[in-house]
């Protein structure tokens, strides 16, 4: 396989475009390097287009890229999604061949453990065209979710996404955690519902952030997430004002510098 890859020499060289430019990964053993935010990943694997169960978005941004972990995860979401009734599960972004920042879309997604999973299903399958320029379904509307998108089997691929080992967490719009707060038995096993994390947008989609591999010494640990079921005063101060849709946003600019090993990874043939 062809790897182009930007030369190197400059300030823009560790820049995004050179990041998306790099169409294969770096050979070696599986590592995550760095932040979801400020990072890269060695040994990625790329996600089948339509697997068991799955099909991936936008097949030409050449994002569904990711640690070995990431890949097994969707896997096995997918088809636990099936085993119970969900099918047509719809994967978007995951990362790029060796991570490192995007040209567009995200300020994260960058070390191999991120991926988006749309709550709009499709039980048939999607055709190229639409693939390409798929149309998404937002699941909120004002404050709470909108019961004509908002159905049982979006809340059931969360909680299955939550109780998954390997999740550290969860984005969702505040609204959609309230919602799956609500619906959760009072007693019983609740601690899954802490890893939702309530952050604007996310109303079409929830993002999943794994956990660091344990042969990855140079990944970089999240805060740990508060305990409890964060279905408190945490969650009530996000839903103060409608959650959807979210508040522009400005263009992202690499706030963090990329660890010296990615430049390594970025610069190997």
């Amino acid at each position: 396989m062809v790897v182009a890859v930007l030369a190197l020499g400059g300030p823009a060289a560790e820049g995004r475009e050179a990041w998306a430019f790099t169409v294969a990964p770096a050979a070696g053993q599986a590592l995550v390097i760095g932040s979801a935010a400020a990072g890269c990943v060695r040994g990625a694997e790329a996600l089948a287009l339509d697997g068991e169960n799955y099909q991936v978005l936008r097949p030409s941004r050449h994002r569904n890229w990711g640690h070995p972990s990431t890949i097994r995860f969707v896997r096995d979401l997918s088809a636990a999604a099936g085993g119970v009734g969900i099918a047509g599960v719809l994967v978007a972004d995951m990362g790029q061949p060796r991570g490192g920042p995007m040209p567009s879309g995200h300020a994260s997604h960058q070390n191999g453990l991120d991926v988006d999973i749309w709550f709009r299903l499709a039980p048939q399958h999607l055709g190229r065209a639409e693939l390409e320029d798929p149309t998404p379904v937002e699941m909120v509307k004002g404050g709470d979710v909108d019961p004509a998108t908002w159905t049982p089997a979006q809340a059931r691929l969360v909680e299955l996404a939550a109780r998954a080992p390997e999740v550290e967490r969860i984005f969702v719009n505040p609204a959609i955690k309230r919602a799956m707060c609500r619906a959760a038995p009072a007693a019983g096993d609740r601690d899954w519902l802490r890893k939702l994390r309530p952050w604007w947008g996310h109303d079409e989609h929830f993002h999943v952030r794994l956990v660091c591999p344990p042969d990855s010494p140079d990944c970089e640990v999240q805060k740990p997430i508060p305990e409890g079921d964060g279905c408190g005063d945490e969650l009530e101060s996000w839903l103060v004002k409608p959650t959807s849709p979210a508040p522009p946003s400005k263009p992202h600019v690499q706030a963090r510098p990329l660890p010296a090993a990615c430049r390594v990874v970025l610069k190997e043939k």
